[in-house]
This record gives structure tokens, C-alpha cells and sequence, in this order.
């Protein structure tokens, strides 16, 4: 069974979600595009951007697109498919810019359905940890959860990713 139109990679940090949807991208056998969303503010995150870019090679093209997937994914050609790593990093990126998340969901929506290659979005699962102390981290907490459930209400193929294993909770793997 191919890769559909529209895939969701759920789980915890350093969970194994990132491979697991790299994984589903190249099993396409289509071009590969990457789409960046995370923001190197510090020396550490500079080198695990690093790394990761090193680890997936030259066969991928990679979109740094930190706030903006919907103008990313409306270059994508129909020979290409795309993993957007990940939901969680852009909806942070919108929430420090005082983004319309309204809007910025809205055109977000519209670009993964108007894409024309299948897509693979990465997300952490936020709300299996403690309540967070600060209005913030409560904002981006529900902001995160409701994001997951409309990405899988939209979704052909939901895995949660837990040690590096996937537990499929909509749909099948190819």
C-alpha cells in the first residue's frame, strides 16, 4: 500500500518519530523535500540541526520554513513528497510571534490540501506530561493538542511513536 495523501507522526521527545517519518518519505520512492521549522537560537541547537541535515544526506531537499509551511508546500511538485519536522516547532514559532493561529492554521490546511505529493507532518504529543505552571506553557499545551486532533481528523494515517515503535491509530503503514 502507497503512502497517502496526508500522514501524522505523533510521540514524546526523542521518541522516534523523526525516523519513523523519514522512513514513510523515502518508501515513497519520490523526491525528497524536508521542511524545516525549527530556529537555531543557541550553539546546541545549531548542532543538532547539524546533525540531523548530515544524518538524512544529500537526497533530501531541505525548506527552511520556520513560520511558513504553507508557502513551502506550495512549491512541492508532484514527483516530490514532503516531511514537515515538526508541527510543534512551527506552532511555537507562531505562538512567539503573536501570530493569528487561527489564520496561520488556516493557511496551513489549505496548503497540505492543495499539495501535490504526499506529506508526512512529525508532532509531539504534549499532554501526557504535567500540567505546565505558566500561562504560556498552558496556551501552547491546548494550542499543541488542538492541533493534533484537526492534523488527524485530517489524516489517511495517524502512528504514535513510543521507544522507537509505532502503534498505528488511524489507518495502515505501507
Amino acid at each position: 500500500m502507497p503512502l497517502q495523501k496526508l500522514a501524522l507522526v505523533l510521540g514524546g521527545a526523542s521518541s522516534g518519530k523523526s525516523a519513523l517519518a523519514e522512513n514513510l518519505v523515502t518508501g515513497t520512492g519520490l523526491s525528497r523535500v524536508y521542511l524545516a521549522t525549527a530556529q537555531a537560537w543557541d550553539a546546541e541547537m545549531t548542532a543538532k540541526i547539524a546533525r540531523h541535515r548530515d544524518a538524512r544526506g544529500p537526497a533530501w531537499r531541505t525548506v527552511e520554513c520556520p513560520r511558513d509551511i504553507g508557502g513551502a508546500l506550495r512549491n512541492v511538485m508532484p514527483t516530490e513528497a514532503v516531511l514537515i519536522d515538526c508541527a510543534t516547532l512551527w506552532l511555537t514559532n507562531q505562538i512567539l510571534a503573536d501570530a493569528d493561529l487561527a489564520a496561520a492554521e488556516a493557511e496551513l490546511f489549505d496548503a497540505l490540501a492543495a499539495c501535490p505529493g504526499p506529506v508526512v507532518v512529525v508532532s509531539n504529543e504534549v499532554g501526557l506530561g504535567i500540567v505546565p505552571d505558566t500561562p504560556l506553557g498552558r496556551r501552547f499545551r491546548d494550542a499543541q493538542g488542538g492541533l493534533n486532533q484537526r492534523l488527524a481528523a485530517r489524516a489517511d494515517l495517524v502512528v504514535f511513536v513510543a521507544a522507537g515503535l509505532p502503534m498505528v491509530l488511524k489507518g495502515a503503514l505501507p
